[in-house]
């Protein structure tokens, strides 16, 4: 599903040029759940952003279901965000004065799906993560748990084929974390397939599949037994 061949990332912060990535491969099968982990600065979350279209690589080869997307024109690179991807991010990133649903029906807009059959979808995806009965109320209105999983909802209205999660339990405390690693899992379980990136070893640990990165290589890549 996601095939990463001599990935290289590399910034000009100045006079000096960053190595964020070096030469890595990987590859990613449909319905793993896999842990991005690393110090800052391992080069987690360059990958993240090339995983999820964000950003292209200096050199080598990404294929995400069969396409080069390393070499790919911005509006193709932004279709496949929107048709492939679904992102979930530390701080949420929900638009202040919309309500959940609207905010969950937000990312079908640019696909020109029709405003009724986006609020159907919008509250199937709210329902799914235990949300349908706070639909109509905004984020100011929610708990910090509830805001994320509107976000997980969000992110799964469109059915993307990668579920990219950023730190998603970065804000929350340990109960709402466990809340939250259990939905993520049940998703998975469910048929998706799930990138995470996470600073936490508690949080990878529950995950098939750990990817530890290091000064931008891949220093191990285990799978965990029970996981």
């Amino acid at each position: 599903m996601i095939t990463l061949t001599g990935i290289t990332k590399q910034y000009q912060m100045g006079d000096q040029t960053v190595h964020a990535l070096q030469g890595v491969d990987l590859h990613i099968e449909r319905n793993e759940l896999v842990a991005f982990i690393g110090a800052s600065g391992s080069g987690k979350s360059t990958m993240m952003n090339i995983v999820g279209c964000l950003d292209r690589p200096s050199a080598g080869t990404y294929f995400l279901n069969g396409k080069d997307v390393a070499t790919m024109a911005s509006d193709d690179l932004a279709q496949v965000r929107n048709e492939e991807i679904g992102f979930i991010f530390q701080s949420f990133h929900l638009l202040p004065r919309h309500t959940a649903l609207d905010n969950v029906a937000q990312p079908l807009i640019y696909r020109g799906i029709p405003p009724s059959e986006r609020k159907r979808m919008a509250r199937e995806a709210l329902e799914h993560v235990g949300l349908g009965e706070r639909m109509h109320h905004r984020p100011n209105e929610l708990s910090g748990g509830q805001r994320q999983r509107v976000a997980i909802a969000r992110a799964l209205v469109g059915k993307p084929s990668i579920l990219l999660a950023d730190e998603p339990t970065g804000n929350l405390d340990s109960a709402t974390t466990r809340e939250i690693m259990a939905l993520i899992k049940d998703v998975h379980q469910n048929g998706q397939t799930v990138v995470m990136v996470t600073h936490e070893p508690d949080i990878a640990e529950q995950c098939q599949r750990i990817v530890r990165l290091q000064d931008g290589r891949v220093l191990s890549d285990q799978r965990m037994a029970g996981a």
